[in-house]
């Protein structure tokens, strides 16, 4: 008998690039923001974390990433698990080198930096030489044509579509296995926000690169994700397949304001959210 079959529970495991198990996160050693979150990632998947500005789709990304203490924040409980072994108390550099990598809300390029400045600060961590690092930053020229147009720029004097390709390709100069991407389409154009979301499922489909995608803009994250989950005040209330939270009305009427084929108004929005009916 082989050992997946002596351990199936070991198998599932595998297939997962990242096992989120019942964490639970505290700013100043008394504020809980996350309670008992659970999630899973597979191998080469994209998976969105939905819900509302506060429910704790942020915080649960800087958990992954190890960002927290930088915030006074820690995971008291529960476990995280990048390919099989359990990463919360590494560095965040640890983490990069291990292959996943997070892409703050807001991008964070350094504005007094060009673009291939910022891009080659990815590649901070590596150590397989100056060939295979310019290897990487044609491959990102080649998902990111604009940004190779741009890249004597100076990134702080480029749109904000621009820095956002900016942020994603110099994440993926560190050569990631996946990537925590944070609010992609906060304060972009629909168009552009619709070319990003299609350069990372080129980027999954082309390079394997698996991604969580916390996101607001659920309609689009759902279209391009292939599982969710919904926070709402720092706990998974929902989860399933993405085409399934797509269609299911408690999902269109609370964040996509639509019911029975038509948009709900602002107050019956508001009365929804009092109503809460998935919580009920």
């Amino acid at each position: 008998m082989s050992a997946v079959e002596q351990n199936p529970a070991s198998a599932v495991q595998n297939e997962h690039i990242l096992s989120v198990n019942n964490i639970e996160v505290i700013y100043d050693h008394v504020i809980l923001v996350l309670k008992g979150v659970s999630l899973d990632v597979p191998k080469g998947g994209i998976v969105a974390l939905l819900g509302a500005n506060g429910a704790g789709k942020t915080t649960t990304l800087k958990a992954i990433s190890n960002l927290l203490h930088a915030e006074r924040g820690d995971v008291t409980k529960g476990s995280i698990v990048f390919e099989g072994a359990e990463v919360q108390d590494l560095s965040p550099n640890e983490l990069v080198r291990r292959g996943c990598i997070q892409v703050m809300e807001g991008r964070h390029c350094f504005g007094h930096l060009t673009i291939e400045e910022n891009l080659l600060t990815g590649a901070f961590t590596r150590r397989d030489g100056k060939a295979a690092i310019k290897r990487d930053l044609d491959l990102a020229y080649s998902y990111f044509p604009k940004l190779s147009e741009r890249k004597d720029s100076l990134a702080g004097y480029t749109s904000g579509g621009e820095q956002q390709m900016c942020a994603i390709g110099r994440a993926l100069m560190s050569r990631p296995k996946m990537i925590l991407l944070d609010e992609p389409s906060m304060g972009l154009a629909p168009q552009i926000v619709e070319e990003i979301f299609v350069i990372v499922k080129d980027l999954n489909d082309k390079e394997g690169v698996s991604f969580l995608l916390a996101e607001q803009n659920t309609h689009m994250a759902l279209r391009f994700a292939r599982y969710g989950y919904i926070l709402e005040n720092g706990r998974v209330v929902m989860d399933g397949e993405a085409k399934a939270l797509a269609e299911n009305e408690d999902v269109k009427e609370f964040y996509l304001g639509i019911s029975e084929g038509r948009r709900k108004s602002f107050r019956e929005g508001k009365h929804y959210r009092r109503r809460k009916r998935w919580l009920a």
